[in-house]
């Protein structure tokens, strides 16, 4: 029999799997009610992932969108903080299991443990073509673009230099169109001045979308307006295109062949596998299909939110997207049913069901430009990169990542210069023919 965490008040003990934006939300309504909170995750800190692709980009350091768990539950007593990975869940025996060895049992359960890439059965694509999920992945993708800059600047081969300068990003949702915008805004005015060898903004970024628009949850008013910046920025995109084969030295888009040494992967997500241990309904990308309650059916007391879970809303039964502020909104609605029912001292039978407000949506695609609809009002260019960063800021938990990030912002945005060039670890240029750097 593997060791069982015991809690010592009388109180039921809630379970909260991923520290992300619904499973924080979960824990901060449950502050005044007479519960034990236990939050898990594989990581110490919380993570603002839509700015992942400005630590990519070099624009923000990891610190600046990432918050220690820990810190933000310091004044939440009823609140412990668990360090580890979810291997199992036995949703009968009401008990789960952290690195196979210690079991925590619950009277609730929360899984909101996200989504991942998805490569639609490529998996091998990964290698070479990494996606933007974690703060490892923004890391790694930072020192891909920066090495990609060093190595061209001391490249002799010209078809050599042209590969390390092609930059390709498939996916042309918001995290594809801010990551191109973002790529072509480094290489034309932040760091062309740094580079006496090579001409970084000949740099080529090419975006490849399946669809026929970029931002395709967007209104196509604001798809073609999105469309038209990244042109002016001078991203190609190649819409109504596949991806059919990505290797260490390029990609194919259909039967074209484009040397590229560097591939970035937005195209698509796929649920946590901690879905498929549940032994429950699963959609196509391996999300929960959960009731309207967001509940697991058959199991009143464990709920699904965020990413992993497949919810509907309104009269159209609209899917609920994978966004911050839906995720948000789950665990808010996911804590009011738990509080009521733990003052009720019974689960209550006809529970309201989730009603997602969706409040709108926006991207970014470079300096001053930017997407927005918010509630039915469409706004573009400076207006919306303005609303944008000002929403983003507002989101972020800590007043200092607040301070920090609208510093960094204003420095770059006034001397188009980003202050996290940073290339760490290790690593080893790859050089065909070195330039000569030794004075004559």
């Amino acid at each position: 029999m593997k060791d069982a965490v015991e809690f010592v008040s009388p109180c039921p003990n809630v379970v909260v799997i991923g520290a992300g934006f619904a499973g924080l939300r979960v824990c901060q309504g449950l502050a005044k009610v007479p519960v034990n909170v236990v939050l898990i995750d594989r990581h110490n800190y919380h993570l603002f992932q839509p700015l992942l692709y400005q630590v990519a980009t070099a624009a923000l350091s990891p610190a600046d969108i990432a918050f220690p768990i820990r810190r933000i539950f310091r004044y939440q007593k009823n609140v412990s903080c668990v360090l580890g990975n979810v291997t199992q869940i036995d949703l009968s025996r009401k008990c789960l299991t952290i690195d196979n060895s210690q079991e925590i049992d619950f009277n609730y359960l929360i899984v909101a443990s996200g989504a991942t890439h998805s490569y639609f059965g490529k998996d091998d694509w990964l290698s070479n073509a990494p996606g933007l999920k974690t703060i490892d992945d923004a890391l790694f993708i930072r020192k891909r673009i920066l090495l990609a800059f060093e190595e061209a600047e001391n490249e002799l081969d010209e078809s050599a230099q042209r590969a390390k300068l092609t930059f390709v990003v498939v996916g042309g949702g918001p995290t594809g169109v801010e990551l191109a915008g973002a790529l072509r805004q480094i290489a034309v005015k932040e760091i062309q001045k740094d580079y006496h060898h090579v001409d970084t903004s000949t740099a080529r970024v090419m975006l490849v979308e399946a669809n026929e628009r970029v931002l395709k949850t967007f209104h196509p008013d604001l798809s073609a307006r999105a469309l038209r910046d990244l042109g002016k920025l001078g991203v190609e995109v190649r819409l109504n295109s596949s991806v059919t084969s990505v290797d260490d030295g390029g990609i194919k888009i259909g039967e074209e062949r484009i040397d590229a040494n560097n591939v970035f992967w937005a195209a698509g997500v796929q649920a946590s596998p901690l879905g498929q241990s549940l032994g429950v309904e699963l959609d196509r990308a391996g999300r929960v299909i959960v009731k309207p309650d967001l509940s697991v059916p058959g199991f009143p007391n464990v709920f699904i939110a965020g990413d992993l879970a497949s919810a509907t809303y309104g009269v159209n039964n609209l899917p609920v997207p994978g966004v911050a502020p839906a995720a948000m909104q789950m665990g808010a609605f996911i804590s009011k049913v738990i509080a009521q029912e733990i003052r009720a001292v019974h689960l209550v039978e006809n529970r309201p069901p989730f009603r997602y407000w969706d409040k709108g949506s926006m991207a970014t695609i470079g300096k001053a430009k930017a997407v927005a609809d918010i509630n039915g009002w469409k706004f573009t260019g400076f207006v919306a990169w303005l609303m944008w960063s000002l929403i983003h800021l507002m989101f972020l938990v800590s007043f200092r990542a607040k301070v920090f990030v609208m510093l960094n912002w204003g420095y770059t945005y006034i001397f188009q210069s980003s202050g996290a060039r940073l290339i760490t670890g290790e690593f080893k240029p790859r050089i065909h023919k070195f330039r000569d750097v030794t004075p004559n």
